[in-house]
């Protein structure tokens, strides 16, 4: 009885530490908004950063832009004893892609990778987009500040970088700055087949796009909504897999879903203060970002931003008409919230980097009975397991229960038909995996 009691009292004692962690805290409160403001500001001052813009000057263009940004991942690589490999990723894009291609550009993405000591294959990885626009996507030489759209979203990455280098975790996370995204998402469509090339294993993306915006086009003002954006399932899923789900469920249980459910599960634990809005949408309506190349591939990815926009201050020539002052610029832009969705994105990064790989297989069963049933595969460096379940309309995983390390659970008195159910890895801080919703059938 006494050990029984003790194994309850660890069991419990695992939880209670997953929800108190005090690194998470202290991540959060290491997030600067005086860091990201002098990011912010910087990017702005660059006067463009097209993706066709000048690549030779050091003070205006693309090409300066990338060049402080990769100078800016090897300060703080300096700083942590070289724990970054920062390097170029690079594609040769030809006039006439498409028509926002108006001469040959070389798409250059700035990439800080950290190694995790456990799974270094492994890696999260956090995107801004280094380029601008006006109103003409083909006009590359206009001052284009680009000062939330999308200075902000890199700001709060180079930030992220400077605060989670201090740390070791064991899957690697990717720092990266997105080129060519106003021109066709030609960044994140490079970095994906480079991903693929290299067989790197991608546990997600947290797409950053427009972090710093609290004033909506439609009179909202709000300092703690924002959006994440996730698609129900993957492109790349099998006549099989859509099938099966006619008779199983999972139209919206797919990886970048459950990415999405994860980001607001954590903010919701670490940061309650703020309002995590899961929309079940890939973007917003007919638009695009740097996540869905990766999902074209097959890649869990998210878009994490505000939820407020003024389309006034996007892809807007700066000028003043009809009393309505138009242009991406700095005085648009909130520091402080910025600071907010940096630190959601660092608090997510870190849970995902500490925690075990998910299982593979899962496989549920329990038709006719009075029982759900389960079995997954056993998962290296899991110290237990965790069943989520929820009813079949919640967007959240509303229940679960900790199962400890075995392979095999039944939960009694739970009929199979009314929820949907999902496992989680749980490592031995208390992190846990993503969940996967159930790939197969267990008889």
């Amino acid at each position: 009885m006494r050990k029984l009691l003790f194994s309850g009292f660890m069991t419990f004692s695992l939880f209670l530490s997953a929800q108190t962690d005090p690194r998470i805290y202290d991540i959060i409160g290491a997030v600067s908004k005086e860091r990201i403001k002098a990011d912010v500001t910087k990017l702005a001052n660059f006067g463009t950063r097209h993706t066709l813009s000048d690549t030779v000057s050091q003070t205006r263009g693309i090409g300066a832009a990338r060049r402080w940004i990769k100078s800016e991942f090897e300060k703080t690589s300096a700083a942590c004893n070289g724990c970054l490999d920062v390097f170029y990723q690079k594609d040769l894009v030809k006039k006439g892609e498409n028509e926002r291609i108006v001469h040959d550009v070389w798409v250059v993405n700035v990439v800080a990778v950290q190694k995790g000591t456990k799974y270094p294959n492994r890696y999260i990885i956090m995107s801004g987009d280094i380029d601008s626009r006006v109103s003409d996507p083909t006009n590359f030489t206009d001052d284009s500040p680009g000062a939330n759209d999308n200075a902000s979203g890199m700001a709060g990455t180079l930030e992220a970088a400077r605060v989670l280098s201090k740390y070791q975790f064991e899957n690697s996370i990717i720092y990266v700055g997105l080129s060519g995204e106003e021109q066709g998402l030609f960044g994140g469509k490079g970095l994906a087949a480079h991903a693929k090339a290299k067989g790197w294993e991608i546990i997600g993306i947290l797409n950053n796009d427009m972090i710093g915006n609290i004033t909506g086009v439609d009179g909202i003002v709000s300092n703690v909504d924002f959006r994440i954006f996730s698609e129900p399932v993957p492109p790349t899923e099998t006549e099989k897999e859509r099938n099966a789900r006619r008779f199983y469920g999972g139209e919206v249980d797919g990886i970048s879903r459950q990415l999405a459910r994860y980001v607001h599960k954590t903010t919701k634990k670490y940061m309650p203060e703020m309002n995590p809005m899961m929309v079940y949408r890939l973007d917003r309506f007919g638009r695009g970002g740097h996540h869905r190349p990766f999902n074209d591939a097959g890649y869990a990815g998210i878009r994490i931003m505000e939820a407020h926009e003024n389309y006034t201050q996007q892809h807007q020539d700066i000028r003043t008409e009809d009393g309505i002052a138009y242009g991406d610029v700095l005085e648009h832009v909130n520091f402080d919230y910025a600071r907010k969705l940096t630190a959601v994105n660092a608090i997510n990064l870190a849970s995902l980097a500490w925690a075990p790989p998910a299982p593979k297989e899962v496989k549920i069963g329990g038709i006719v009975q009075p029982s759900a049933k389960f079995q997954w595969s056993k998962v290296d460096g899991a110290k237990g397991y965790k069943i989520y379940w929820r009813d079949t309309t919640s967007p959240t995983w509303d229940y679960s229960r900790y199962v400890g390390d075995v392979t095999e659970y039944t939960l009694n008195g739970i009929v199979i038909d009314n929820y949907f159910f999902g496992i989680s890895a749980v490592g031995k801080d208390g992190f846990e995996s993503p969940v996967v919703f159930p790939n197969g059938i267990f008889r």
